[in-house]
């Protein structure tokens, strides 16, 4: 992925050096959790022999209160940090696209933070921790990333590749986008009004939808910027199927059961992905309406 020289988002706070605070706690209602849930979820069901989704679950489900921490105040990334300086360099290059795209559509976009940070941080949804990979909170608009979470996606989950990594930040802001759309209140509204089992078929809409919009993005940032390389796209292809609810399944050593999925197979999650790659418009990312997924 050809990323080095361009410019880095002023939009980056680094947690790292003064930690985020300790307490115990969850997100709430599970619209914190973002993309690496599914680490916890894979590496618990590996040690202890439990299904993965029920780890799963248990993380998204949002069960318990949140504890009250104030976070370490907000700096920059060191200069010299080589993965702070990329995820600064792809969320800014999000940043340029999705202003574009509002813009075109009459909309104003309003960019979001990204967070790094160690081990627990707290946000307006409540206690983030590592454990639950990187996710976004619509309730103070941040991404909240470990970077200690890509040696596990490459090394745990098989993973590799620069331009994987840039798919994971993509997906949430894809997830902001959602919000600023308006999506995501929708989603919480129907959380009352719908089964566990109706609820995680619209939560797996959700979920192939950001992987669209990040698709979305790799399609106009190519466009304008030529970031891709040779073998960048069967790396995001091959991130995408590595989390696919049906593989974790399989990797836990259990039955595939489809009613318990929250973010789709592998093979919805590469195709959602790759029809905002090809497409790149925000109006093919329509999961909600899409038959079948």
């Amino acid at each position: 992925m050809k990323w080095e020289g361009n410019r880095e988002s002023e939009n980056v706070e680094d947690r790292r050096d003064g930690g985020g605070g300790g307490g115990i706690g969850g997100l709430i209602g599970g619209r914190g959790i973002g993309i690496g849930t599914i680490v916890i979820a894979l590496v618990g069901g590996w040690i202890f022999g439990i299904n993965p989704l029920t780890i799963l679950n248990l993380l998204s489900g949002g069960g318990g209160g949140t504890e009250q921490v104030q976070p370490a105040p907000a700096q920059r990334p060191p200069a010299d940090d080589h993965m702070a300086k990329f995820v600064s360099t792809v969320l800014a290059d999000t940043e340029d696209v999705w202003k574009d795209v509002f813009s075109k559509g009459g909309k104003t976009y309003v960019e979001p933070h990204l967070v790094l940070f160690r081990g627990i941080t707290q946000t307006a949804c409540g206690t983030g921790q590592a454990a639950m990979g990187p996710f976004y909170c619509p309730g103070d608009q941040k991404v909240y990333i470990d970077l200690a979470f890509y040696e596990t996606l490459r090394a745990r989950l098989g993973a590799p590749g620069e331009f994987a990594q840039a798919y994971v930040v993509a997906h949430e802001v894809g997830h902001h986008v959602q919000n600023l759309l308006g999506i995501t209140e929708k989603m919480d509204q129907m959380r009352q009004r719908v089964s566990q089992v109706e609820y995680n078929a619209l939560s797996v809409k959700l979920e192939l939808q950001a992987d669209c919009l990040a698709g979305v993005w790799a399609n106009h940032a190519q466009t304008a910027r030529q970031i891709l390389e040779n073998g960048d796209v069967e790396a995001a292809m091959n991130a995408a199927a590595k989390i696919g609810d049906d593989a974790l399944q399989r990797a836990g050593g259990r039955a595939v059961v489809p009613e318990s999925f929250t973010h789709g197979t592998s093979a919805q999650r590469q195709r959602w992905f790759n029809a905002g790659l090809q497409g790149g418009t925000v109006k093919g990312c329509d999961t909600f309406s899409a038959q079948p997924l």
